[in-house]
Parts: structure tokens; sequence; C-alpha cells
């Protein structure tokens, strides 16, 4: 078990997605962060890049009398930073790093990279080569802050996430060594590249040879980095078993631990204005596909959603579809369904006649629009998920299955729905997440936080973790490999046929199993593992850099 005494004193963590919404990433460090502030309050700061030429970040708030003094040293060094408090729950402390000053010693830092640990940096490209420097930047940060506040007697930790931060903890290895490091690694450089390559990743995981890879698909020096990052840190952790094995393989290194993520929920309402939320979400979604549709719901439809980023085949959009069709097919289906695909694709904006039909409906909608889209399409020529649809039983006017596909963020400032994801999210009846590569999955997480039954896969690292759940009726895992899709879509048409036909009780039991689900998932549970890494990585640390160390007992 983890020794206390080993736990650290002062805690660092580093991300490109600190007060920067990209992906996933960005909703593991922010819930988390509740957590980590209680037990670590003013001695746990976060790192995130500076990126202020992009205007005001809405996430920070700037504190000029925050650590002053020391900010005047760091810029004496040649770095600049802004220190202040991240607007989430906890407020935490957080440094944004402006590494831009590093650029006219980017060779010299690469060299030094190749010198120390033989990271390949060659072929590095610009979007490699940025958060190089944000990494080895937020490493000199992390060295000063040490120096400047730390005593001798105590034990600092410094947590890097993904190959974009890998810099700083290789940094620190040789600047400053008696900082414990840790490397997350969320999804392999590689794992991503072969999975989207079409090459079989699960059945030829061992036989393949990812440097060899990394050179066809030009990732050589991003592969090159995270490789020895797994190597070169005191602790190598991923967040699933499922990643975990595509690290031993891809990397090299077994992760020392899995630290499965967790999150907060505290932004699911409840009680009344649970149900007030629901029944205004499901109105906008009927409403605004009758307007698009041209044709009205005889019922209440079976409304089923997907969403995340748009990956085809990754996130196994292809599938659903896929699974959709056989579902419109099937002379069991008694109740019509409406299936959103809510997935940001390159798009122009929302549909002015649409958006003038729902202001006032006597408007009328322009028929020579794409009507399953409530976006203009950049390029609906090309679009995987138009040309699914096209010439399928989806799009036959006699259809129970109708689909509508939302291009864009949900963040109410779409054009149409005027609401962020989760206001729509509450509105369904199941989603369906099915996967292909998915190292945790936060999608099926929130939609059961939310109460609503999920689909997911045994590809996913939330559907391995949920399948060792004793209970979890409410969350359907389906199994799925590198040759079964035609097994998968079939499931998945039985499973959403199995629940348009369930009645009322059976719903609300699938409902709340769902909710109790996500309540096992909450971070108040699962960041025992983290305390746990900390402890391992000090500890590593401390024989690494075989320094005596004062016993507090």
């Amino acid at each position: 078990m983890s020794n206390a005494k080993h736990s650290p004193d002062l805690l660092f963590e580093v991300s490109w997605e600190v007060c920067n919404k990209v992906g996933g990433i960005h909703t593991v460090i922010s819930t988390k962060a509740q957590t980590v502030t209680r037990k670590f309050a003013d001695r746990y700061v976060l790192l995130g890049p500076d990126l202020s030429h992009e205007g005001v970040n809405p996430e920070f708030e700037e504190d000029p009398n925050l650590l002053k003094a020391w900010r005047q040293s760091l810029y004496n060094e040649g770095i600049r930073v802004r220190v202040g408090r991240w607007k989430i729950k906890g407020e935490p402390t957080v440094v944004l790093v402006d590494f831009s000053s590093l650029i006219p010693r980017k060779d010299e830092i690469l060299k030094s990279l190749w010198e120390s640990y033989h990271v390949d940096s060659i072929s590095g490209q610009w979007d490699y080569i940025e958060p190089v420097l944000f990494g080895w930047a937020a490493g000199v940060v992390i060295a000063s802050y040490v120096e400047t506040f730390g005593t001798p007697a105590e034990k600092a930790a410094a947590h890097f996430h993904e190959w974009m931060t890998a810099a700083g903890g290789l940094y620190l290895r040789n600047h400053a060594p008696y900082i414990a490091t840790v490397f997350t690694t969320h999804a392999t450089v590689m794992g991503r590249c072969i999975a989207g390559n079409r090459l079989p990743l699960y059945n030829d995981l061992p036989k393949f040879n990812a440097d060899e890879l990394a050179r066809q698909f030009n990732v050589t020096a991003k592969h090159s980095i995270e490789k020895m990052a797994a190597t070169y840190h005191d602790a190598f952790l991923t967040v699933s078993d499922i990643t975990a094995n595509e690290c031993k393989y891809l990397l090299g290194r077994e992760p020392d631990a899995v630290t499965p993520n967790g999150f907060e929920n505290d932004f699911v309402w409840s009680g009344d204005e649970y149900y007030t939320k629901r029944d205004e979400a499901r109105k906008a979604m009927i409403t605004v596909a009758e307007a698009c549709l041209g044709e009205k719901f005889t019922g209440d439809p079976l409304i089923v959603g997907t969403s995340g980023r748009y990956e085809f085949r990754n996130k196994g959009i292809d599938v659903f579809i896929e699974s959709l069709k056989q579902l419109a097919a099937s002379d069991r289906l008694r109740r019509e369904v409406l299936a959103y695909i809510t997935v940001p694709a390159g798009n122009r904006g929302p549909r002015v006649d649409l958006q003038a039909h729902l202001a006032d409906p006597s408007k009328p909608i322009d028929g020579s629009q794409y009507k399953y889209s409530t976006h203009y399409l950049e390029n609906a020529t090309w679009d995987p998920i138009v040309n699914a649809l096209k010439n399928s039983n989806l799009t036959d006017p006699g259809s129970k299955v109708k689909v509508i596909f939302v291009p864009t963020y949900l963040n109410k400032a779409d054009g149409i729905f005027h609401k962020d994801y989760y206001e729509l999210l509450v509105g369904m009846d199941i989603t369906v997440f099915p996967s292909y590569y998915e190292p945790w999955g936060y999608t099926p997480l929130e939609s059961v936080a939310f109460s609503i039954p999920t689909v997911t896969t045994t590809l996913a690292g939330f559907g391995i973790w949920v399948d060792k759940q004793r209970e979890h009726a409410g969350v359907e895992v389906i199994r799925r490999d590198d040759y079964n899709d035609k097994e998968v879509e079939a499931k998945i048409a039985d499973t959403l046929l199995r629940f348009s036909l369930l009645d009322e009780k059976h719903v609300n039991e699938q409902h709340t199993s769902a909710y109790e689900i996500s309540l096992t998932a909450l971070w108040e549970h699962l960041f025992a593992a983290y305390e746990q890494a900390y402890s391992e990585a000090v500890e590593s640390s401390i024989v690494r850099t075989n320094r005596a160390v004062l016993d507090d007992g």
C-alpha cells in the first residue's frame, strides 16, 4: 500500500489542456482539480501554455500580486509567465507559460534532448516543436519554483500529461533530479495512427515495429519523445488496461499503474430542474428535426444520440449509422426513432432558413438545402456521415428512423439550439459510443451521469472498467475487435430495438442503474490511484538520486 511518508509536499501538474479546452484531458484535469485542491491547497500548482496571442482566455483569471518576486526572477532567466487562478471549482493556482522566448534556442534544446535521451526530433514540424518548447519551459519554471519556495526536507513531484509536455520531465531529470517525475499517456501517438490508418491494431499489436511505422506515418519525433518519456520518468501511468497493453508493445515499457479517469457530477441537475431541462431538450430536438425533415412525428420518438470527435472509424460513427439502417429495416420496430449525431465538422454556420423557421414557423424551409444537417457543411460531397446516409433506407420518406447531423460544438453559441451539449444530452433516451479506439471514453460516462443509459464497447477503457463492476444494467458493453464490425452493428440494432420496446417501469430502472454506475466513477473514489503513484514516484526518485531522507517517524 501507499507509503504516506513519501507523499509529495509540493505537486505540479502540466498539460497543454490546462485552461485550454482541446479534448478529454481538459475534462480529466479540470474535474480532478477539486479533489487535489482539497488535499494539497496552495501546494498544488498547474501549468499550461500561455496562448494569449489567441485573445482573452475565458478560463484564466490573472492575479498580478501572486508570486510577484518569483515571476521577476524567472523573467530574468528569459521566461515569461502569468500567474492566477483557473476559473473552475476549487480555483487552483495556475501558471501560464509563454514558451515563445525559447524559440531562438530551439536547436540547442532539441540537441540536448538528443544527447541526453536520444529523442529524435530531426523530422519534427512546428506542431511538434512548440509543445516541446512548452514542456521544457514548464520544467524550468517548476525547478525554479521548488528552488525558491521548497525546503531541502520537502518532497516535490511533477506530473506531465501526454508527449506534448514530456520535455519537462526529461529536463527535470537532468537539471533538478530531486523532483520526482510522473508521465501519463492518455493515448499513444502510434496507437492512434495505426487505428486511424485501418491496420488491425489489437490483433497485430505484438508484431508491429512501432519505430518503423512511425517513420512510415511521419510521426517519428512525437513517437520518439513519448517513448523516451515512458522510459525516463519515475512513474509511468496510463488511464486504462487497454492503453496499458498498447504502451507495453508500442513504447516498450509497461505502465507502473493504471489511473482510471473519474469526474465530478456537480454539474448534473437534480429534482425538478432535471425534468424541466429534459423536457426542454426533447422539445428542442423534436422541433428542429421536424423543421429539417418537413414531417411530423406521430408519437413521442425514441431519441438516440452519439457525439465526440469526428473520427469516423475510431469513434465508431460508421458502425452506429450501419446499426440504424438495420434498425430501420426491422419489422419489429414499432416506435419512431430520432437519432442525433452531434460531432463538430467543417461548417459555415447555422442554416439561415432553419433559424428563420424556428423563430417564425410560417417562414418556409429552403428545400434546396441538405435536410439532414442543421448547419451548412463545408464539404458535403466528401463528408463521411453524409455519404453513409446517402441512398440508404434512413433517407426514405417512410423510414421509422430519422437522422439529424449537428456538425458544430454545442456551447450555447451553435445558432440553432442555443444550448450546451449537456443540455441536449439530458433529453436523450439512450446513447451509443461504439468506439474502435478509445483509451478511456468520457462520453458514455457523462451519459450515465445524466441517468441516460449508454452503449459502449470492450475497446473503450471505460467499457472495460464498467465490465469489472458487479452490476451494470444501464451500460451495454459490446465485444468489439479488429474484424467484427458486422456483429457490433447487429448488437447495437438489437439493443436499440429492445430498449424501444421497454415499458416505463423498465426504462426507469435503466435510468436509475445508469446513474448509480456513474457514482462509482467519482474522483473521491478514483484519486487514490494517483496518490499511490505519486508516493511511488517520490520513492523512486529517492532511490535514483541516492539521497538520505529524514525519517518523519
